[in-house]
């Protein structure tokens, strides 16, 4: 159902939380980490099938006592460790099955997520693997080299590269790192060519290729004659050659190839796979030694749990991934008579993003008035027929199979009337015949009508042909909650990119949600809204959500949105980073918190524009005492505006519970 016309849970039929699982799409892109308990709260999984759980919203209640705030992003690194086995398992599956004389070995490309404690925890888990890391950039190689020292892991070194890259990158060989310098335009041969030649030492070498293949996904720009990265077939050719003249063929060992991040097609990657196993065959025909083959990112997550091959999701499997690259890399091996090389991929998405949660509170939500409001004294006339369609729509039984269409019909012969009503009071209010009040009391009368017309198409069997007029209603009286986030800060791509993130309540789900609405964040922005959810393979504008209650939270979780997010978020409004906690299950049951991480103040956020706070406190302080002097300001009422400003200044960007 197109998002427009969406409409609220019937309120007539009994609610379990399977149905909101199914309703939030859970029991599909949240398996096997997350699900629903008896209780309505959502339940996380770390560790998948293996056993182990935490109720997610008593997890938020001990956080918070630790005196830790929301917007809080929650990391379960035995998720992050889970997705490396699978991955590592996948292929070790596959190699079986087809017989493979090679092996697989990963990296991660930092630049999906380089928080410290997340790049150490993948380097630490995949060690047993010789998991490596990926980098695009100076900072992100000083990451890399850091972290890995397994000899036998790969320093993927990707991205533009100066002389200073390269030559860092021949040396790190020395100290037993395996970095591999991967071509990715023309004129860097001609660096590597005199790096080697001033350290009389050489690094091994890669070459990115331009495949003629094209991704269907949303970076399917990213790849063909005009990607912004790699060797065209002559400037391979070209390169090859004068690696040759050099004495530095003996070094290219890797062919790398990338068909676009979120693969959403397994048959593109075949595609892909099948060009590029020819050009590696040709490669080593040529002189190269080779030995590895270096599939790229893209491995897709299914943000939806639609399993379909459109942005949000994918038509394939983990396992599904893994037998294609090896079985399609053994067929053009074997039918160019060279041994199989070791395959790499660069998965960053889909080791990264279900580890990460991010939670926010709702602060208030605003709708329309849907009450109908008392009458006083004698009304115009205008009003008393707003009054009487109102009781018609209440008179309507549409409960009755044989009487649904009458129902129908009926509905929205009054709907029509209410329409009608509703602009003869705005009419009447232009030429002055009435008032500011009764206007208002018009706006809320035909609000109360949508309201009960909305009802009633509530309790109307599911498969009931309604007319588009009327399935527009329950998005019409659609409510904005107010979210204590930045959307521009912490899900950047939902605003830059379209991008869909499962969001869904963290509690009440065994209740049944009688909203709908989207979000808006603290920015002052337009723009900062989450107005795009994941739908069976669609998009809607609204979610189903629960009224709020005085004096209760309501928590709302962003899901998979562990990669990229993270990083890529900017200080609109001066809105800083969350905080972060890093969970792990603990032996026995229960969890232990493995490390806090602070999100910025709002003096750090301050120093990132460089503003100086305590020069701002200054000034501040000295216009309280001219206004102390001017008798515009008492003294204790100058301290307290300090001691404001001071304890601001140590606190998070984001609103205060207390």
């Amino acid at each position: 159902m197109p998002a427009e016309t969406v409409a609220a849970a019937p309120s007539g039929l009994a609610w379990s939380v399977a149905d909101s699982s199914r309703l939030y799409g859970l029991e599909a892109w949240g398996d096997p980490y997350f699900t629903v308990s008896s209780r309505g709260h959502v339940i996380v999984q770390p560790r998948g099938e293996r056993g182990g759980s935490l109720d997610l919203v008593e997890l938020v209640q001990e956080l918070r006592g630790r005196n830790l705030s929301l917007p809080l992003l929650i990391r379960f690194d035995d998720i992050l460790e889970d997705r490396l086995e699978r991955l590592h398992g996948a292929f070790e599956r596959a190699i079986a099955q087809y017989g493979y004389a090679g092996r697989y070995q990963g990296v991660f490309p930092v630049k999906c997520n380089q928080q410290r404690h997340v790049v150490e925890q993948l380097v630490e888990s995949g060690r047993q693997w010789h998991f490596g890391l990926e980098a695009g950039s100076k900072a992100e190689l000083l990451i890399a080299l850091s972290l890995v020292n397994d000899p036998q892991a790969l320093l993927i070194c990707n991205g533009y590269k100066d002389q200073r890259y390269i030559e860092t990158a021949i040396l790190a060989r020395r100290l037993g790192r395996q970095p591999v310098v991967v071509i990715e335009q023309a004129d860097e041969v001609e660096r590597i060519i005199n790096a080697s030649r001033d350290l009389g030492a050489a690094p091994l070498i890669g070459i990115r290729a331009k495949l003629a293949t094209r991704s269907t996904g949303r970076w399917g720009s990213s790849v063909g004659e005009k990607a912004k990265f790699g060797l065209s077939v002559p400037d391979l050719l070209a390169t090859v050659e004068a690696l040759r003249a050099a004495d530095l063929l003996g070094e290219l060992r890797l062919l790398h190839f990338h068909v676009g991040s979120q693969i959403n097609d397994i048959a593109v990657l075949k595609d892909a796979l099948q060009e590029a196993g020819q050009i590696y065959a040709a490669l080593t025909r040529l002189g190269a030694p080779m030995g590895y083959l270096d599939v790229g990112g893209g491995l897709g997550v299914d943000y939806d749990g639609s399993r379909t091959a459109t942005a949000a999701s994918k038509n394939y499997s983990l396992q599904n991934y893994a037998n294609d690259v090896v079985a399609t890399v053994r067929e053009c091996c074997d039918g160019a008579g060279i041994a199989v090389p070791t395959l790499v991929s660069e998965s960053g998405r889909a080791l990264a993003s279900h580890f990460s949660v991010l939670v926010f509170d709702v602060l208030g939500a605003s709708g329309l008035p849907g009450a109908v409001p008392a009458a006083s004294g004698e009304e115009a006339l205008i009003l008393r027929n707003l009054r009487d369609t109102h009781a018609a729509i209440e008179a309507v039984a549409s409960t009755d199979p044989a009487a649904i269409a009458l129902a129908l019909e009926r509905l929205q012969e009054a709907w029509n009337d209410a329409l009608k009503f509703k602009d003869d009071a705005m009419a009447a209010f232009r030429l002055g015949y009435l008032g500011l009040p009764e206007r208002g009391l018009a706006e809320q009368l035909t609000w109360a009508c949508c309201q009960a017309i909305a009802e009633r198409l509530a309790l109307l069997p599911p498969e009931t042909p309604i007319p588009q007029e009327l399935r527009t209603l329950p998005a019409a009286l659609a409510s904005t909650y107010y979210a204590n986030l930045s959307v521009f800060r912490s899900a950047p791509d939902t605003w830059a990119i379209d991008q869909l993130f499962p969001v869904m309540p963290l509690q009440r789900l065994h209740e049944r949600p009688g909203r709908l609405g989207s979000f808006a964040d603290l920015t002052c922005d337009s723009d900062g809204k989450l107005a795009r959810f994941i739908d069976r393979g669609q998009v809607k504008t609204l979610l189903e959500l629960h009224p709020l209650r005085s004096g209760e939270p309501y928590w709302i979780g962003l899901f998979l949105a562990g990669a990229y997010q993270e990083v890529m978020g900017n200080l609109h409004n001066l809105f800083g980073s969350t905080d972060a906690v890093h969970i792990r299950l603990a032996p026995g049951g229960g969890y232990r918190v493995d490390h806090v991480v602070r999100g910025d103040t709002n003096a750090e956020v301050l120093q990132a524009m460089e503003h100086d706070p305590q020069l701002l406190l200054e000034r501040l302080r000295m216009a309280s005492e001219t206004a102390i002097a001017q008798g515009q300001l008492g003294i204790s009422d100058a301290r307290r505006l300090m001691d404001h400003l001071e304890t601001s200044l140590r606190q998070t960007t984001y609103l205060q519970a207390r």
